[in-house]
């Protein structure tokens, strides 16, 4: 069988890459393709020494540092690889490769990381952010946006199977494209991550970057308003002034700022919980907490829904201070949770899981069957089973 594997662009090893990279080891035969590849060398271990083969925006100027600058230009992009002669197509997207034109004969599978979000529901938000809210240069982009969202619905019609990396994001893909998708949940590397010896100690836990919509602000205004109940901040970035505000020199908050692997593993592992306020599409570092054996407190939206189940932590409903208030004090009423029970739950989402899910609904389709049924409405399917996990 002969296998292309699609990518958006190569630029780090992050986590769109580390999905790409399950796709590899599921099928190291298989053809590279990405708009651009920007990989430094030192992060192009996951791609075994195979080339990639690349589109034309590759070689326009000042596509090194600005390739994004031509999104507009990466619909057009895709279409242009020949991928006629291959039975299997999959790709990894966020923004364009599920564009890429197959015939018939061939079977394209698109994982979806998100529908475009700056295209869809989060134009407003972007364009604000961006200082484009007016003016010759905001409606140049509405227009672009605008056509990019014909594109992208047109073009999701084009794939034989979508796969969601959560229920939320197989939600986004039902209301964008008016489609289903599957629900198969990204890898993540729980063996770097382990039960510690020490006993739990008194602190609650964050660590996340200092931007917008982490919401770390809240979660430091709602522990100034607790000083019975000791935080642990870790991280930083330019939402940094407002975090720091919102503590106004509380002595239960400790700001740690960037912290080496090891420390910050051993602050999971001792937390008494960790706490997260973002709305994730999946939310890697809830299960990366869990691994370590620590119960969450988290927003009770996208990933994270898929990711806390009954006995491994809580779920607040409003992003404000008061639900993360109410949701501790509930934590710290209800049974203590064992590091055992989360570690068991973060198993679920471990590589060879992800491996496995991929490669059956695969099968599963190469051989003419439906696969299980992918309305997320109906409940999810691959390894988000809400019952406990037997891999």
């Amino acid at each position: 069988m002969k296998v292309a594997l699609v990518h958006e662009w190569l630029e780090s090893y992050a986590g769109s890459e580390r999905v790409f990279e399950q796709f590899i080891k599921l099928w190291p035969e298989a053809d590279l393709y990405a708009v651009c590849d920007f990989l430094p060398e030192k992060e192009r271990h996951f791609l075994n020494g195979k080339p990639v083969r690349t589109s034309f925006i590759q070689r326009l100027p000042g596509a090194r540092q600005h390739f994004r600058k031509y999104l507009g230009l990466m619909p057009y992009a895709v279409e242009q690889f020949d991928l006629s002669g291959y039975d299997l197509v999959v790709s990894s997207s966020h923004a364009v490769a599920k564009g890429v034109l197959t015939g018939p004969d061939t079977l394209h599978v698109s994982y979806i990381h998100s529908p475009m979000r700056y295209a869809w529901d989060m134009q407003a938000q972007y364009l604000r952010q961006a200082g484009m809210e007016r003016g010759l240069q905001s409606l140049t982009t509405r227009w672009l946006f605008h056509r990019l969202r014909l594109w992208d619905r047109s073009s999701a019609a084009g794939v034989d199977s979508l796969i969601g990396n959560s229920r939320y994001i197989a939600d986004r893909i039902l209301k964008v494209w008016r489609r289903e998708a599957a629900v198969i949940h990204p890898p993540v590397d729980v063996e770097r991550f382990s039960i510690g010896t020490a006993p739990r100690g008194d602190h609650y836990l964050i660590a996340a970057r200092m931007v917008p919509y982490k919401r770390v602000e809240l979660v430091a205004e709602a522990f100034r308003r607790m000083p019975q109940r000791k935080l642990v901040i870790t991280g930083d970035g330019p939402n940094l002034g407002l975090v720091q505000a919102a503590a106004a020199g509380a002595p239960n908050i400790e700001w740690r700022g960037h912290v080496p692997q090891s420390e910050l593993v051993s602050l999971i592992q001792t937390a008494k919980a960790f706490v997260f306020a973002a709305e994730e599409d999946f939310g890697i570092g809830m299960v990366e907490a869990q691994a370590a054996g620590a119960p969450l407190i988290a927003f009770g939206r996208g990933g994270a829904k898929d990711i806390v189940m009954p006995g491994t932590g809580i779920l607040f409903p409003e992003q404000t201070p008061d639900s993360i208030i109410q949701a501790v004090e509930a934590f710290e009423a209800a049974p203590p949770i064992s590091a055992e029970a989360c570690r068991e739950n973060a198993l679920r989402f471990s590589a060879e899981s992800f491996r496995n899910a991929i490669q059956s609904h695969v099968a599963t389709l190469l051989r003419g069957a439906s696969p299980p049924s992918n309305s997320p409405h109906q409940g999810p399917v691959g390894h988000t089973c809400p019952t406990p996990w037997n891999p």
